[in-house]
């Protein structure tokens, strides 16, 4: 099981999630959007491709650009297609 929490609550929690450059990435569907904002900031990655990303929202504290997913990520990447990663103090364990 891996579970990301920050600011106290947890953010997501899986069984299945994959690990690329050792970061843990979660499904979608294991997220809790409801601490999720959308964030204007993109990334390019040469070999997984472009990333968008989510601040994080805890009552009222702020984790900008926090979490990010690929939602077409190139084919060598495929297997993280809208799964979602997190850094910037968000502790994830598994």
């Amino acid at each position: 099981m891996a579970t990301a929490t920050w600011n106290g609550a947890v953010i997501a929690e899986s069984t299945e999630y994959e690990v690329v450059e050792g970061n843990v990435y979660f499904p979608a569907g294991s997220v809790n959007r409801n601490f999720l904002r959308s964030s204007a900031r993109t990334t390019h990655c040469s070999w997984k491709g472009d990333a968008s990303y989510y601040d994080i929202v805890v009552d009222d504290a702020v984790n900008e650009d926090a979490a990010w997913y690929y939602a077409a990520p190139l084919d060598a990447a495929a297997n993280i297609k809208d799964y979602v990663a997190f850094w910037r103090g968000v502790e994830v364990e598994r």
